[in-house]
């Protein structure tokens, strides 16, 4: 949740009430947080136990995973915040958990616009690309995704004050003043809009045209003989919709709320506008931890045919122990056959080793 854009107006100002976001918070967070944590815990599970090959685009699925996986486990906090309406947990624990939003955010948009370059070098220059397109490349520009997202997040979560001087509550995510806008906040938000939404939105645009235009010529399926036309058409329509639902009503609307806050747009009007959207647009950029997982499965065939082989082994495996059972039930009810026992443990043990 974005610390910088849930801040209580002067009451004098404009009396208009957004008390609706906290029921609205408490109930999108905790549905974000059951399923981003099952698919983001089959995520881990999947690139740590089950995926062998490794490559330049697994490399940033992994990194995106950890983003995720660290927003998702502060989320626990934030809705008990939003239930109480007082921050219980310590003003450092609360910066932290600012920070880790905009980590979140801006790392994931980073992330997949890594994916995104890397499908573009990959299909409209892949002779060329062969040289840049390396797990060490890969690695280094995490390094740098990583060392921006935490230039800009960790300021805005550290300067945060969590202290009320009018109530005995704790605030957390909503508590800077107009002379922190003007003098470090509005800065920072040019920075992170700038470097972590304007310019990888459009590369995102540019890399996805260039890659419909490259297979919209006659030999681009031809070429190498494994370029599947419709589902990389399929994958940059998943990436683009996922782009464009998460983050882009947040992000422009942050812009906006940052022209209010530092009074270049006046009046109630707009106010009571950035105010009643945010909420909305905050819960939809929530929602990438969950839908993350999506662009893993659409983008790889490795993490496709993962999946797709471990769900026919257990498939199989439990047809084949239920024909035995049913077998051995016929013949001897009262027993276990030693061979069903052994079988069970081959079925399972090999899970791991997929």
């Amino acid at each position: 949740m974005s610390s910088m854009t849930q801040f209580n107006f002067t009451p004098n100002s404009c009396n208009k009430s957004d008390d609706f976001k906290y029921p609205l918070y408490s109930s999108v967070f905790s549905l974000v947080f059951i399923i981003g944590l099952f698919f983001n815990m089959v995520a881990v599970y999947i690139f740590g136990c089950t995926l062998k090959l490794r490559n330049e685009t697994t490399t940033y699925m992994i990194n995106l995973v950890v983003s995720d996986c660290l927003f998702v486990l502060s989320l626990p906090f934030r809705i008990v915040y939003f239930i109480k309406r007082d921050w219980v947990f310590g003003s450092v624990l609360c910066k932290v958990s600012v920070a880790l939003f905009y980590t979140n955010m801006y790392g994931s948009i980073l992330f997949l616009t890594c994916i995104s370059v890397d499908r573009f070098l990959a299909i409209v220059h892949p002779f060329r690309s062969q040289a840049i397109r390396t797990k060490r490349n890969a690695k280094l520009a995490c390094c740098t995704v990583w060392v921006m997202v935490l230039s800009g997040s960790i300021p805005t979560g550290f300067l945060l004050d969590t202290t009320s001087p009018n109530s005995s509550s704790n605030f957390c995510f909503e508590n800077y003043s107009k002379k922190q806008w003007r003098a470090e906040l509005s800065k920072v938000v040019i920075f992170i809009e700038t470097v972590g939404f304007i310019i990888p939105l459009l590369v995102n645009v540019f890399c996805s045209i260039m890659v419909v235009w490259t297979l919209s010529k006659p030999h681009a399926i031809s070429r190498g003989g494994n370029l599947n036309k419709r589902k990389i058409l399929r994958m940059i329509i998943v990436h683009l919709l996922i782009f464009c639902f998460c983050f882009i009503p947040y992000n422009l609307n942050l812009i906006f709320y940052a022209l209010v806050r530092t009074n270049v747009l006046q009046g109630c009007n707009a106010e009571n506008v950035v105010r009643t959207i945010y909420p909305i647009a905050l819960c939809l950029a929530v929602t990438n931890c969950c839908f993350d997982p999506v662009i893993y499965y659409f983008t790889s065939e490795t993490i496709q045919s993962s999946i797709k082989r471990k769900s026919t082994m257990w498939h199989n495996g439990a047809k084949l122990l239920d024909r035995l059972h049913m077998d051995s039930t016929q013949n001897s009810p009262s027993t276990t056959p030693k061979h069903l026992t052994i079988l069970r443990t081959k079925v399972f043990d090999s899970e791991s080793t997929i």
